[in-house]
């Protein structure tokens, strides 16, 4: 593994704290996936290769390995591991990134995703000099694209059949973004 700066965290209230994800957080990752596989996999189409504690640690390596500012952190409420949020296709040339997340059932509809992303976003264009962020969602997924609709996201079109769910079953997505402008 290469050496890393040093751990980000990112305190987003009182109740939520990011964390960038290590090795250390597999365990919690994992078991909270394999307890809410119906939930997850509807919309995470990674949840169906998720089959044990060593494909998390896998993953979990190659965003260590990652020298991409490709920052992966996990949500903790309350100091309990919740979900994950990061971003992903870093454009460094470009100044451009991806806002990706997903959250535990047991903690829906407490703004934890929403608050989370806002930080996410300050992170990108203040720390990380980003002029332009995108979050794509599952046009069914209602909860998901809430979040950048309240957020002051522009619905920029729809990619059609742009991501391969579980079963095989293709999903138009809605493309949302942010300028470091707006």
């Amino acid at each position: 593994m290469k050496n890393r700066k040093s751990l980000q965290k990112i305190k987003v209230s009182d109740e939520i704290l990011l964390k960038q994800v290590e090795l250390s957080d597999a365990e919690d990752i994992f078991k909270t996936i394999d307890s809410q596989r119906s939930y997850l996999g509807k919309w995470l189409p990674f949840v169906a290769i998720s089959l044990s504690i060593e494909n998390t640690v896998f993953f979990i390596d190659k965003m260590l390995e990652d020298t991409n500012d490709n920052y992966v952190f996990v949500i903790h409420y309350n100091g309990v591991f919740a979900g994950l949020i990061g971003f992903k296709g870093n454009d460094k040339q470009n100044k451009r990134t991806e806002i990706g997340y997903w959250l535990s059932e047991n903690y829906q509809k407490k703004g934890i995703v929403t608050q989370s992303v806002k930080s996410m976003c300050e992170f990108a264009f203040d720390e990380l000099r980003m002029n332009r962020i995108q979050i794509r969602c599952a046009v069914g997924n209602m909860r998901s694209k809430k979040i950048p609709q309240n957020l002051g996201f522009v619905l920029e079109g729809v990619e059609r059949d742009g991501e391969k769910l579980t079963g095989g079953i293709y999903t138009d997505l809605e493309v949302y973004s942010k300028l470091k402008k707006d």
